[in-house]
């Protein structure tokens, strides 16, 4: 089996090199191998050339990257990452770091047990580090969450989490539009309609940036993924 990690990237010139060797170094379980899915989305730094470098200098990573010729946002880099994907699992990857590709293992268990079809990785549980920010982030976090829920009857405490793992059918099965922030929401109404799915949750760990250290998500997207929760829950279901 193998796992596609889809890596969206826009101006990550300063951390996707450090992300992408933290990515190879880690050891799957369950025999598990890994392709990395890299897309560009037209960044103007030097992301792209940091990426065909890191590529030059592990010829032996199975690595795809794909770039964008306009900035379309990261739910379109997500969408061509996805539809590339050659895995038996994929899991989403920011190409910050925020998240330890280390914990892909805590993510793959109840999938690889055989209890799982998807995971999300929950900042808000466990006894993982979290880096302490933002309050009202986290306000809108929960608040966000718990809109979705009460529209798709779940019990998820992250919605927005970048950690999510899926068997890569399902995922691939869904028609995904957002372009932007949007996508988690969409992603999470459509999920929780696939007939017999097994969505768990797991906690991981958060080390978050601040907007001068390259945070892009802001209160615009906040408003996008309330309408996103109410479009894909009520409007637009298929």
């Amino acid at each position: 089996m193998k796992l596609s990690i889809i890596i969206p990237a826009y101006n990550e010139e300063r951390t996707i090199a450090g992300l992408l060797a933290s990515v190879l170094a880690v050891k799957l379980d369950g025999g598990l191998s890994k392709e990395l899915v890299i897309v560009n989305d037209a960044s103007t730094d030097g992301t792209a050339q940091v990426v065909q470098d890191f590529m030059a200098e592990h010829p032996e990573a199975e690595i795809a990257f794909f770039q964008h010729d306009v900035n379309q946002g990261k739910g379109a880099a997500l969408h061509t990452g996805i539809n590339h994907a050659t895995g038996d699992l994929l899991v989403i990857q920011d190409a910050d770091l925020e998240y330890d590709p280390q914990e892909f293992n805590i993510l793959a268990e109840p999938i690889l047990a055989g209890h799982a079809d998807v995971v999300y990785g929950s900042r808000f549980k466990g006894s993982r580090p979290h880096r302490i920010l933002f309050f009202w982030h986290t306000i809108g976090n929960r608040f966000l969450t718990f809109l979705s829920n009460a529209f798709t009857n779940l019990n998820l405490s992250d919605m927005e989490t970048c950690y999510k793992m899926f068997r890569s059918e399902i995922i691939q099965g869904l028609t995904l539009k957002e372009k932007r922030f949007g996508f988690e929401p969409e992603v999470t109404a459509k999920m929780s309609r696939v007939p017999g799915v097994r969505i768990y949750e797991v906690g991981i760990s958060y080390y978050g940036r601040t907007y001068d250290e390259g945070k892009k998500i802001n209160w615009k997207d906040g408003f996008r993924a309330i309408y996103c929760i109410l479009k894909y829950n009520l409007w637009s279901r298929g």
